[in-house]
């Protein structure tokens, strides 16, 4: 979607009678867009005297076409500034010129060589790369049109922090981000000529093909071949999104439901209820690479950014190029308000039990499974109503029943059983719900049990064992929000402290890749970091919300104990009942203690909890 387009004379004519900004907000106002903001007015007011210096160059003719914040198709994502034409050599080119009215910005470390500090919208953030962020933009924008493809038209990517100190190059010119500015150049105060004559390389003469603005505005949103070879190639050695079992029954059957919504153009709806350990996401991401190589339009959706991030890295493995050619296919599900109906072929939304009615930036305060199963002609939702963890959480059964039926869309149901995590064993997962004592107790007999577990009396001996465990980079800490987020909020240097010689830290914020991440062992996750993940071997650090009532022999909790900077599940709201806040402490206990494949180790910080556990476990 062009919010503002026009020729290079109506818009420096617009700048020069200071009224671009105006404009650009009208015409979103006109488009019943709601996303602009008084710092984005301001920097339409400052950076576009920028453009307009460059091209009032009188090499560039005055009918060249412009276009301002120009949204990207399959995202939320809007260009800055883009300009086309052609070449001398009559390719059509559209160079697109992300603007930053950064002074200064700040390396970070060596791991983090998508990101840079900066000081933008009054304060200090970490954000991406400009170079990154306008190369991404590229990609994203090829990989979503099949005719940029056909039609051989160029996206060349630039940036230009127009304010920048060139005594400040530095920290934006290291190596660790040449990858990027390789790609997409940036270029700073004092190089005004310099972005000028590299827009000059690719713009110079009118296009031949008179209807390129409309193409860029109204292309069909379909994948392109490069990006259908791009997953494919990814995924096609990688043993760890093999189907098996009822899997495979699952995958054909939304191969058929899918086929059935192209012929006939109906909504359809299906609902996969999966039980943990499952490796439901190995059947999503399958799913994606069959209906991205049949042409359509098709993403993944989960509201944790963990697994999103986390399948990026493995289907890239670390190729950070590959990495952002499939990073579109990966989605939130926070703005699907802004996509019309049937705008997507297929949605696969993933985690399905964690989306809600209504986050606070969502101006249109529509409810997530509504907006999901509107945006898709096929909506397929991943869930476990057993792994809801806060009072927000509406995605259920009953809930995607009601949308489905009021937005007119067939639904259907299926299941997934089968085991691959806790060794496989299914009486482990009954043994979890005996000693959080959820539903009715099931006799277990112990010979039949294929797990091992182990209850630890001092945390630093724990972290020591589970430490000579991290031998693959797959040994992790996990725990409740009992504990207060000092570091993130510059209150002391440690966020968990037992005893004098057991310190630890939160899940740092600004590390995307901690689930792979081999510098992330020393810190605990959260849950909601930690939900939708495995590993080899996981710490299980219970905190004083959970205790044992050795008279009543039960299983208790204590919402006083949850963490003050807990802003996410509401137990400790006065309108959340007691037996809302049992239920989701206990949820939280259950989805923590089946993070693991090999073994579990476990601290509780309650004395007769811990000897609880332990009767038990022998």
């Amino acid at each position: 979607m062009l919010v503002y387009s026009w020729t290079k004379d109506s818009f420096c004519s617009d700048v020069w009678s200071n009224q671009i900004a105006d404009k650009i907000l009208s015409r979103i106002h006109e488009l019943w867009l709601s996303w602009w903001s008084p710092a984005e007015y301001m920097s339409w007011q400052n950076s576009m005297w920028f453009m307009r210096n460059i091209l009032e160059d009188s090499y560039f003719s005055w009918d060249i076409d412009v276009a301002i914040e120009y949204q990207i198709p399959r995202t939320s994502k809007r260009v800055d500034f883009m300009i086309w034409w052609s070449d001398e050599n009559w390719n059509d080119n559209v160079v697109i010129v992300e603007l930053k009215q950064w002074q200064r910005a700040e390396k970070l470390w060596d791991e983090m060589s998508h990101s840079v500090k900066a000081f933008t919208w009054w304060a200090e953030r970490i954000v991406s790369h400009p170079s990154y962020q306008a190369f991404s933009y590229s990609v994203f924008i090829k990989n979503s049109s099949q005719e940029v493809e056909d039609k051989h038209i160029w996206v060349i990517p630039c940036a230009y922090l127009h304010n920048y100190d060139p005594s400040c190059l530095d920290s934006i010119n290291d190596n660790i981000y040449k990858i990027w500015y390789d790609e997409a150049p940036f270029f700073i105060k004092n190089q005004v000529q310099d972005i000028t004559d590299f827009i000059k390389k690719y713009i110079c003469r009118k296009s031949k093909d008179w209807e390129l603005l409309y193409r860029i505005d109204h292309w069909r949103i379909k994948p392109s071949k490069a990006l259908q070879d791009c997953l494919v190639s990814l995924m096609q050695w990688n043993q760890e999104f093999i189907l098996l079992d009822d899997q495979i029954v699952a995958f054909d059957m939304c191969k058929q439901i899918m086929f059935q919504c192209q012929k006939d153009r109906k909504k359809r709806t299906l609902v996969i209820q999966w039980w943990p350990w499952t490796w439901k996401s190995v059947l999503a991401v399958n799913l994606l690479k069959e209906f991205l190589t049949n042409d359509l339009n098709v993403s993944y959706v989960t509201k944790n950014s963990a697994p999103r991030e986390a399948y990026l890295k493995k289907l890239s493995n670390f190729r950070f190029k590959d990495e952002v050619a499939v990073k579109t296919l990966f989605r939130s599900p926070f703005w699907l308000c802004h996509s019309p109906k049937n705008y997507f072929d297929c949605l696969i939304v993933d985690e399905a039990h964690r989306l809600v009615k209504q986050m606070y930036w969502d101006f249109k305060w529509e409810n997530q499974v509504k907006e999901c199963i509107n945006a898709s002609l096929f909506t397929i939702f991943l869930i476990d109503e057993n792994q809801k963890v806060t009072t927000k959480d509406i995605g259920t059964i009953d809930e995607i029943k009601k949308w489905a039926n009021e937005l007119w869309s067939d639904i259907k149901y299926t299941e997934l059983h089968s085991q691959f995590r806790c060794n496989w064993s299914d009486e482990y997962i009954q043994f979890v719900n005996n000693v959080l004592q959820i539903w009715e107790h099931v006799d277990i007999d112990s010979s039949e049990m294929n797990f091992d577990i182990e209850v630890f009396d001092n945390p630093s001996e724990l972290r020591e064992k589970l430490r000579s465990k991290n031998i693959d980079n797959k040994a992790r800490m996990v725990a409740w929000y009992c504990y207060d987020w000092n570091v993130k909020n510059k209150r002391w240097e440690w966020d968990i402290v037992i005893w004098d010689d057991f310190k630890a830290k939160w899940n740092l914020e600004w590390d995307k890749i901690w689930a792979i991440n081999p510098n992330s062992f020393d810190e605990i996750w959260c849950i909601h970091t930690a939900q939708w993940l495995e590993f080899d071997y996981v710490w299980v650090f219970v905190g004083k919300d959970l205790y044992f009532d050795s008279n009543l022999w039960k299983v208790m909790v204590d919402r006083n104990m949850i963490s003050k900077d807990d802003k996410t599940s509401w137990i400790k709201n006065k309108s959340t009942s007691d037996e809302m806040a049992e239920l989701l402490i206990k949820n939280t206990y259950k989805t923590l203690l089946t993070r693991w494949q090999k073994w579990c180790y476990i601290y509780c910080e309650d004395d007769n909890l811990r000897n609880y556990f332990k009767k038990l476990i022998n």
